[in-house]
């Protein structure tokens, strides 16, 4: 590139200038062609200033203002961050982290070939969901099981494997609206069958499900009612009793238990969420549930109940859309196998150690936090009683006994901004004019530090 042109004394240095100087440290990082570029960027920005009479910088000042932009730009935009907010399974940050038992098996499958589909005891073709539905058989004695990519796909699945072209039997209680709009009814168009409603908006009775059956009926269904509860002057029909209406007509009961979870919670002094196992014991014929929310596991959705319809939902077309790769597949197995030790689960699953942590301990990490936070902010610090939430849709209504820094005397929405600029990023809640960091999803106070330092 030629020099600048000197029209006077601001003079900014030539691209091949601060290549040879400091910009050889951005081509050893970075290499030759990016680092160019930020250096080329980096001059252009800098010429109106220095052509209005700014003093121009040297080349080491333009190197260094290229180096930071090749640095922002290697910036992963999916980031660790520090989940204090005071739900526990946050949908926009994750939900479950994984045991290192998972994150050690998906590390072992992406460092080399796996035998994803390769039967090593035959030499032949395998199927990938055999790496987990033997677990799963185990684990709920359901007589079959496969997984995809979410729960939402596996009802799709469910619904267009054995509905497509009829309808299905649903209560308008329980036509649910999750996360970014997505809504049941929606679903039940997208897998080809037609939704029939039945019931009202909080009584459903078992008269309507029977008036509702006919020559098109396909299947009913019952959804777990996952983030919000209806309470008054309400009836619904027990899973057991809805299943026995299936049995009478011939036809099968798919029962969405949403997060779903594989041991009884009451276990560890949280409310009992219906399981997987009482749902099957209940009568239904083909359950869904998700993978990276009670169950303490990456993203995935599982199909599981009787044999015959599980393998319908495998030989769909749709299913190969919504198939796991290898990494998440290995991650499943090992949760999975973290169940087959009931009495160690809360200890080794992240999600399970969060949900049961007492108030009292996370107290007291929080009392030692107080003056580094309040040297942080700038502001006054307190130590505050306060109620977490599981999230992603499990137990609604129910709250965890919890404890949170509360910061104020400085504006609330400049120190979120600050916390979330750090390397680790720190995400709380603002409430009352204040910014609250709610540890219970701090399980060493060392983590908090760093990140302020």
């Amino acid at each position: 590139m030629m020099e600048e042109t000197r029209t006077g004394p601001a003079r900014l240095p030539s691209v091949d200038a601060v290549l040879r100087g400091a910009g050889a440290v951005a081509v050893a990082r970075f290499g030759r062609v990016p680092a160019t570029e930020a250096i080329r960027a980096a001059i252009a920005a800098l010429r109106p200033a220095v052509l209005a009479g700014a003093a121009a910088p040297n080349a080491d000042a333009v190197a260094a203002r290229a180096i930071a932009a090749l640095e922002a730009a290697e910036t992963p935009s999916l980031r660790p961050v520090l989940n204090l907010t005071g739900v526990v399974l946050h949908t926009n940050l994750g939900r479950a982290l994984l045991a290192e038992e998972a994150v050690a098996a998906a590390t072992a499958a992406m460092r080399s070939p796996a035998a994803l589909e390769f039967d090593l005891g035959t030499g032949g073709r395998g199927e990938r969901d055999d790496h987990i539905a033997g677990l799963l058989r185990e684990l709920t004695g359901a007589e079959a099981a496969i997984a995809v990519n979410n729960n939402a796909a596996a009802v799709t699945l469910v619904l267009a494997a054995l509905a497509a072209g009829r309808e299905t039997v649903l209560s308008r209680g329980e036509l649910i609206e999750i996360g970014g709009a997505f809504r049941m009814p929606a679903i039940m168009a997208s897998a080809g069958t037609t939704l029939r409603e039945v019931g009202t908006t909080n009584r459903t009775h078992a008269r309507d499900y029977r008036e509702a059956i006919g020559p098109q009926t396909a299947a009913l269904m019952k959804v777990h009612t996952s983030n919000y509860v209806i309470q008054g002057f309400t009836a619904e029909v027990a899973p057991r009793d809805l299943a026995a209406i299936a049995r009478e007509a011939g036809l099968p009961l798919i029962d969405d238990l949403g997060s779903g979870t594989l041991v009884d919670l009451a276990r560890w002094g949280l409310k009992r969420e219906r399981t997987v196992q009482d749902a099957l014991a209940d009568g239904a014929d083909i359950v869904t549930f998700s993978g990276d929310k009670l169950l303490g596991g990456p993203q995935a959705g599982f199909i599981l109940g009787r044999k015959d319809l599980v393998a319908r939902c495998a030989k769909h077309p749709l299913k190969r859309a919504m198939r796991l790769d290898k990494i998440r597949l290995a991650a499943l197995e090992a949760t999975l196998r973290l169940y087959r030790d009931p009495d160690r689960l809360a200890d080794r699953l992240p999600t399970l150690r969060q949900l049961t942590r007492p108030r009292a301990a996370i107290r007291a990490m929080a009392e030692t936090l107080v003056a580094p936070l309040a040297a942080f902010s700038g502001g006054t610090v307190t130590v505050e009683d306060c109620e977490s939430q599981i999230g992603s849709g499990a137990l609604p209504m129910e709250t965890l006994p919890s404890a949170a820094l509360v910061v104020r005397g400085v504006p609330p929405e400049a120190l979120a901004a600050r916390l979330r600029a750090l390397r680790l990023p720190v995400i709380g809640r603002i409430r009352d004019d204040a910014l609250r960091l709610d540890l219970r999803c701090l399980e060493a106070p060392g983590t908090l530090l760093d990140a302020l330092a």
